[in-house]
């Protein structure tokens, strides 16, 4: 039931986006957030209000809507890119790829990201705001759902999701979460923040002459040796004229949340989740470092990951290394996490299951 709404700085507002992409925008005094609901459900705005940015990447080429164009890749990758506008996007059951799995091929990140979803306002404004977005998958037997709360005076959006096996026997999957951030909030200023202890290379998914991880191998995390011989601190983002390619999975963490700090703009985005669950953070920065399809060196874009597995290969390279999970027939999970803004111009310490922010 749709519930109307009472005093306070949330509301919830529908539109159209495009030509035909309906939008959900939820949002407070504080930060404004805007879903694609017709495309993946997308987060494809995220704005914390008192510097008025949005701290999400957009693509050079806009957003190009589901249908807009004829679909004329044969490769899923490509097809997936098509239609990749930065932003945020929900990936499941299957991160990179595309790999095979009982028989059916599992396009490139998986279903969800492309599909259309349905949501039903829970509570419309006032005190609070919340709405409940559904999706349903094809190729799997699999129904998510993901309910995006925000509270009056409060610099957060809460998830709450649902995972269910609709089918009569187990299936393994991945699930992650791929938030992109671009400038005016990225930039060489920034510090990003995360409790992990190591870190692997992907050299599958980098260019050589503009990496700075070595090819492959397991390093702890955030200083290493580069390829180059320098000491690097990944804790610092590189500037886009340093033109930097890296792909990593960061591992063994101690607890489950990340901050990425503009020092410049004095704010920065975290992430809080359960690390039971959530058990990797994937580093993707393509810094004005990649200059092949679709990137042309024209990108300046980092994506900081929370993700059940790794690498970036599909379900088949997860479960091979004992990363995948697994949901029974009719069974269901239940993740709830959040992301939230604050003030800092060092970083922070960390992040609260509540969503409480310890700055540096």
């Amino acid at each position: 039931m749709v519930q109307t709404a009472s005093a306070g700085s949330c509301r919830v507002s529908e539109g159209i986006i495009g030509r035909f992409t309906r939008t959900v925008v939820l949002e407070n005094d504080l930060l404004r957030c805007t879903v694609l609901v017709d495309k993946g459900a997308d987060i494809y705005e995220l704005r914390y209000k008192p510097r008025d940015i949005d701290v999400l990447w957009k693509a050079p080429w806009g957003l190009k809507e589901i249908g807009t164009i004829a679909p004329t890749a044969v490769n899923s990758q490509v097809a997936w890119l098509d239609h990749y506008e930065g932003g945020w996007q929900e990936i499941f059951p299957s991160g990179g790829g595309p790999t095979m799995y009982q028989g059916i091929e599992l396009p490139f990140h998986g279903e969800v990201a492309t599909m259309p979803w349905d949501y039903e306002i829970l509570a419309a404004g006032g005190a609070r705001a919340s709405v409940r977005f559904t999706v349903v998958t094809t190729r799997t037997p699999f129904r998510i759902e993901r309910t995006m709360t925000l509270e009056d005076g409060q610099p957060a959006v809460r998830f709450d999701e649902r995972l269910t096996n609709e089918g009569a026997v187990a299936f393994d999957y991945m699930w992650g979460h791929h938030p992109a951030y671009g400038a005016p909030f990225l930039g060489e200023d920034c510090r990003l923040d995360v409790p992990a202890r190591r870190i692997i290379a992907d050299a599958s998914q980098t260019d050589p002459e503009r990496s700075w991880l070595p090819d492959g191998g397991d390093f702890d995390w955030p200083v290493i040796l580069g390829r180059d011989g320098r000491r690097r601190d990944l804790r610092q983002i590189p500037g886009p004229d340093q033109r930097v390619n890296n792909m990593g999975y960061l591992i063994d963490l101690e607890d489950g949340w990340y901050g990425l700090t503009s020092r410049r703009l004095g704010f920065g985005i975290g992430l809080v989740w359960p690390k039971e669950f959530f058990s990797c953070v994937w580093l993707w920065q393509e810094l004005c470092g990649s200059f092949g399809h679709p990137w042309y060196g024209r990108a300046y874009v980092m994506g900081v990951e929370p993700w059940t597995s790794w690498p970036g290969q599909g379900l088949g390279a997860a479960r091979a290394n004992g990363t995948a999970r697994t949901i029974g027939p009719g069974a269901s999970e239940e993740i709830s996490f959040r992301a939230v803004f604050y003030e800092s111009r060092a970083g922070i310490r960390r992040i609260h299951s509540d969503g409480t922010v310890e700055t540096l």
